[in-house]
This record gives structure tokens, sequence and C-alpha cells, in this order.
């Protein structure tokens, strides 16, 4: 098990694994030299380290809410050592043993995974940080006012159901239902200077049939329960949606992702042929000004067409930090035909840099984020290396709040630049396929 980052550690991240001063010059000369050249996705990492000497407190991380409530250690298919960490040069590559030397295939890169629905209290501590503070105030995510929704049906578990939270008659939050009857709404997730002390309803809805709780107070109420009279029969339908950062800053590690991808798609397809209906859709992004800004593919059961569209993908352009996150996400959401009805809908958001901190795209991000949750998107990030604190931050943000889980790269594979320790208690470090195998299972599980 690995720990990540909290108090008094975000000062000297950047030292773990023998990087320290040596290291702190090279990524300065790489700055200057990225200035004079002009080439400002090669600078993308080093401009993401800039928020990575902000102090993080969480409070006790030994005490029982610094581990999720459900079981996050599930065993490791492969060995993996982490007894020491390879000492790396520039671009993350073990010292003495380049990238290029590898053979591309899946089963190299490694990843952790942390669930702040299931580990809510630290989640609240983390937000009263410094670090949490920032960056709610710059993605204007304000009052993580949450409520818990079970829903059943005689006792078992409704997938799927439409679940609103409304005051004095207006829509608040929408969200549905995952395999396990559980659904979260927000009360005042956007709104900076809302009190919270209204009172609030919740409608469930389930085929034919719908009930409303009495008045419900946010967040003392912290769950309910509704049973229905009975609930739609549970769907066979998978979405699964891979949206990936294609910018020049990728390369490091964007032949391996899709090396892995084409594993984890392979996998499950075996592994739920004869059970589930899978459609899977593959789509790829740059940034404003490049040759294409969204490259989106439509949901498909062809497993070898996606196969064939990861392997076509090359790394380019870019040219600063942020990239056009709002855009690919915004397609995602409505130039696709995602199942009406369906067990799983997950979103995969594979990325390395935040979007553009302007009011207009962060307002659409939120916008976003909402329309995701309303739909029963998952949104499933997953941090590649250079990802900055506040990209952490909105990611775990965005997973949060459509009922998601954050998935971050690690350097114990000595693949790619530096992975930034992200702000959680102690989780597993496990082969990324497998890692992502085991997560789209879970969501699909009866």
């Amino acid at each position: 098990m690995k720990k990540g980052r909290s108090f008094g550690e975000s000062l000297n991240r950047q030292k773990k694994g023998g990087k320290g001063l040596a290291v702190f010059m090279l990524a300065m000369l790489l700055v200057l030299s990225a200035c004079s050249s002009g080439n400002g996705d090669n600078a993308k990492h080093a401009n993401s380290g800039n928020s990575t000497s902000r102090e993080v407190s969480t409070g006790d991380d030994s005490s029982s809410d610094s581990t999720p409530k459900r079981d996050m250690s599930m065993e490791v298919e492969k060995d993996i050592s982490l007894s020491e960490e390879p000492i790396r040069e520039k671009g993350g590559g073990k010292r003495g043993y380049s990238n290029s030397d590898r053979e591309v295939q899946a089963g190299q890169l490694t990843a952790g995974e942390w669930d702040d629905l299931s580990a809510w209290e630290r989640f609240g501590n983390l937000l009263n940080s410094q670090e949490g503070d920032n960056s709610k105030r710059l993605w204007q995510f304000w009052n993580f006012h949450r409520l818990e929704v079970i829903v059943t049906a005689s006792g078992n578990a409704v997938s799927d159901a439409d679940v609103e939270l409304l005051a004095d008659g207006q829509s608040v939050w929408k969200a549905r239902t995952n395999t396990e009857g559980r659904a979260f709404v927000y009360a005042s997730l956007f709104d900076r200077d809302s009190a919270n002390n209204g009172s609030f309803v919740v409608k469930v809805q389930s085929d034919q049939d719908s009930k409303t709780t009495q008045k419900l107070d946010i967040p003392e109420q912290g769950s309910v329960k509704v049973d229905l009279g009975k609930g739609a029969k549970l769907s066979d339908q998978v979405d699964l949606m891979f949206v990936v950062d294609t910018t020049g800053s990728m390369e490091d590690e964007l032949n391996y992702l899709e090396a892995e991808l084409k594993d984890v798609v392979n996998r499950v397809s075996r592994e739920h042929a004869n059970q589930l209906g899978i459609r899977i859709s593959a789509n790829f992004y740059r940034d404003r000004y490049d040759d294409y800004v969204v490259k989106p593919y439509p949901f498909t059961t062809d497993v070898s067409e996606v196969i064939d569209l990861f392997s076509k993908q090359k790394a380019a352009g870019g040219g600063d930090f942020p990239e056009a996150v709002d855009e690919a996400l915004h397609d995602a959401l409505y130039e696709h035909k995602w199942s009406k009805e369906a067990r799983a809908r997950l979103l995969f958001l594979v990325l390395d840099a935040p979007p553009h901190d302007e009011e207009q795209v962060i307002d659409d991000i939120k916008k976003l984020t909402k329309e995701a949750a309303a739909q029963g998107i998952r949104i499933i990030p997953v941090a590649s290396s250079g990802v900055s604190v506040d990209t952490e931050y909105l990611m775990r943000f965005m997973a949060t709040t459509t009922g998601g889980t954050y998935l971050f790269l690690t350097d114990d594979s000595g693949i790619g630049g530096s992975h930034l320790e992200p702000a959680v208690g102690e989780f597993e470090v496990k082969l990324l396929n497998d890692l992502l195998v085991e997560v789209i299972n879970r969501y699909v599980q009866e």
C-alpha cells in the first residue's frame, strides 16, 4: 500500500524518489529552453509544477476516515516491485533506460484509485485545507452539500432510476442510481453564498413508479432511503467512452496508454460478451487552433474498430498548458447517442492538463458536470504525468458529483514524466489495465 501526499508533504513531494535540487535546476532549464524556442506544449509539465508548493492539511490520516469504507485493496494479479522508486532523469524514464527501449505492450503503466464518495469525511477535510479551498475558488465548485439517495423495490436495489432534488418545486440536481441503487444529489454546489437553510424534497422515478419524499434538510440528513412498489428490470446495456488528450505533452505516455486501453477494451468485451451489450466510443481532443479540437467517433459494438482508432493516434499540438477539455466533454455529452436505459454509462477522461481557466469555460465545465450527472454518465478521470494540483481537484470534483472515481498514473512504472502524488490516504498501486477492468466490472456488476 502507498499513501498520498498529506500535511507538510506538499512542499517536499518533488524530492521523492531521489529528485532534489538537480531535478529542480533541470526543470528550470527546461522552462527557459521552452520559452526561448516558443514550444509551449513541451513546457507543459514544467508549468504544471507551479501548483505543487502549496500545503495540504486534511486532518489525521491515520483515522478511520482516511480510508474508503468499501474495500479499495483488492489483490494485484501481477507482481509489481514497490520496494524502491527509481531515480528518474528528464522525461521520467529510469536512468540509463529510455522509454523508447521498451516494447509498447499492455501491462506496464501503473496506477492507483481513490473514491472520495467512500471517504466523504476525509474529502470534506481536504476541501477545508488551503489547497482545497484555492481549487474550489478557481473552479467555482463551492458547496459540497451532498445527499445520498438509496432506491429499492421490495428491498432490492433499483438501477438507473431517475433521482431529482427539488427546492420549492424547482429542480436543483438530477442523477441516476447505480447498480447498488445509489445516487448522489447536491444542494448548492455552484452557489457561492448559499447558506443551505432551505428544505428540499427528493423525487424518484423508475419505469412507471414514482415517489416523493417528505421535506429534508441537507447536509444534516446525510442519506435517505426510498422504496418503490417495483423497479424496472436491470438493463444489460453498458456504454463505455474514452476521451483522450492527444496534445504534444501526452507523447511520453500516449503509446503506452493506447496499448493499455486496447487491452481493456478486448478483455471487457470478451468477459461480458454473452451477458451484456457493450458499446464503445473512442474520442480524441487537443486545443484551440490545432489541426483538430475534437476528433469524435460514435458508439460501436465493433471492438476491432475501436482498437484501430487507438492505434492511429499521435501526440501533437497544444502550445500551452490548458487544453480544450470543455469542448471534448461537450461533444461527448451532446453529440453522442448514449443509451436511454443502461446498467452503466462510463466516461474515462484521460488527460494531463486542465481546461482553460476562463470564466466562460469554467461556467461550461460546471454545466457539463451537471448534465453528466443528470444523464447518469459517470466521469472517471485517468490523470497522467504532468497533472497539476488544481487539475487533480477539478477531476475529483467532477468524479464525485457524477458518481465516478479518481484514477491516477504513478511513477512506479518508470514510464513518462513525473506523476503528481494525489492528496489521498492509503492506496494500492496496480497495473493500469487491470485497474480499469476492475473498475468497469465494479460498475456493471449486479
